[in-house]
């Protein structure tokens, strides 16, 4: 039966860090004056309430990592740096000046790319930038992801002492066929290094990611690299389907074949090896992917029904609004997205002009609004309801045929006002989240667009 169900439900899904989806957004609808728009509402609604998240993509890299499907341009040429802080620093002034008044910051996120990437200079530089217009929320949480190769001790204590308390290193996987498939060659002792730094430091949160569906990845993997994984205790755990999806532009997904990678039961059963052993150190599961220690923050808000979920992850504190900032970066009003360019040349150009480099997004609809709280709930707290107050409704019938049959193969249990989850469907959360996903079923994918569920 389970393996009948892996075959049924392994099809290509979003991990919906946002609905609508990116490429089911309705860029005919927007313009920079609706972002702006909802901007400001949103802005004027939650900065003195809740603060703002700012997330800031750092696109460098000094080698191309062939699992990765983010944004990045790879360089050794460390003389980049400048340039584009100051252009993020230009970005952030401009929506400073649309904003009318000094941002309350509750969140900071430095993804990439490779953050550490940046001298320890040049990230004081932008970070005291930022803070030029800004003020710090009492409860702010700042995080950085750092690469265990080239995360310095100076990185960890400069960034501790700008604020930051929240750290994730990339792991992925300590074989070294794995490792030299995916052109990530780091041995444990640098990722032991820099987690010992970072306790020592005093930062509150340390993170490891792995990764489980890796090209000529096996069973022995997984259960090395837990291991080494419990033997540093990282407060928190991403525990990642690889997302194969080499058809993007610019992704680095080469140096192996499609044979090379474990599918359908094999890698269910690199996922379910895996699980078990991270129940068994401790953790505990929260949302999709990701496991805690009771001692996290993360943990308490997953118990206390406030995790949240945004173009960051997971996060133990809510903001309405958050903007991106740098090539590529989304920004969120609740009631909008927008994209900026992926391109460097073109970002710094706009910026050049005094432009904001948005050059796509989508203006909700008050469908869009309701589903997206459902997939938010199920993504966060494996339920949703549907009970007569505000942003909710009764029911959409086309959804719920759907969720019969997932009810009938164990996956959901059905109540009048609520769908909750079973411990059985938490790996297939993403196909849950795709049965109220209208937008998708209105309109079938005519390319590859999505990586695989399971």
């Amino acid at each position: 039966m389970k393996n009948s169900l892996i075959q049924k439900y392994n099809v290509p899904g979003p991990r919906y860090t946002s609905y609508p989806t990116v490429p089911y957004w309705d860029e005919t609808n927007f313009s920079d004056e609706i972002w702006i728009k909802t901007l400001k509402k949103s802005f004027i609604s939650s900065n003195s309430s809740e603060g703002i998240s700012l997330y800031i993509h750092l696109p460098f890299c000094e080698s191309l990592c062939t699992f990765c499907g983010c944004n990045k341009r790879i360089t050794k040429n460390h003389a980049v740096e400048n340039p584009y802080i100051d252009a993020v620093l230009k970005e952030w002034t401009l929506y400073c000046k649309i904003l009318g008044e000094k941002p309350t910051i509750k969140e900071i996120h430095l993804g990439g790319g490779t953050p550490t990437f940046f001298s320890t200079k040049n990230l004081e530089d932008l970070i005291n930038g930022i803070f030029s217009h800004a003020n710090k929320a009492k409860d702010y949480e700042f995080s950085f992801e750092g690469h265990p190769n080239n995360t310095s001790h100076e990185h960890l204590q400069k960034l501790y002492d700008l604020g930051f308390r929240r750290v994730s290193f990339g792991v992925q996987d300590y074989s070294e066929k794995v490792q030299k498939a995916i052109h990530r060659e780091q041995p444990f002792h640098n990722v032991a290094k820099v987690t010992f730094w970072a306790r020592e430091i005093g930062y509150t949160s340390i993170g490891h990611d792995i990764i489980f569906g890796l090209p000529f990845q096996e069973i022995e993997d997984v259960i090395d690299t837990i291991e080494k994984t419990k033997s540093l205790q990282p407060d928190r755990l991403a525990f990642y389907s690889y997302a194969h999806v080499p058809w993007i532009k610019g992704n680095g997904q080469r140096g192996f074949n499609d044979e090379d990678i474990p599918k359908d039961d094999k890698k269910r059963i690199l996922y379910e090896t895996g699980k078990k052993l991270l129940y068994e150190n401790g953790y505990h599961e929260i949302g999709m992917d990701h496991f805690a220690l009771k001692t996290d923050s993360l943990h308490d808000a997953f118990q206390n029904g406030k995790l949240h979920r945004n173009f960051m992850g997971y996060s133990s504190s809510k903001t309405q609004l958050m903007i991106g900032l740098g090539v590529s970066s989304i920004s969120d009003s609740w009631y909008s997205f927008a994209q900026n360019v992926k391109n460097l040349e073109d970002y710094y150009q706009l910026l050049e002009w005094d432009k904001l480099p948005v050059f796509r997004g989508h203006l909700l609809t008050d469908e869009d609004l309701i589903i997206r709280k459902h997939i938010l709930n199920l993504m966060c707290q494996f339920e949703t309801s549907w009970q007569k107050s505000k942003g909710y409704f009764d029911g959409i019938p086309e959804v719920l045929v759907q969720l019969k049959e997932m009810e009938q193969d164990g996956l959901v249990i059905i109540n009048k006002n609520t769908i909750q989850v079973t411990e059985k469907g938490k790996p297939y959360v993403r196909n849950i989240c795709m049965a109220f996903d209208l937008r998708l079923k209105r309109k079938a994918p005519e390319t590859e667009l999505f990586s695989m569920t399971i």
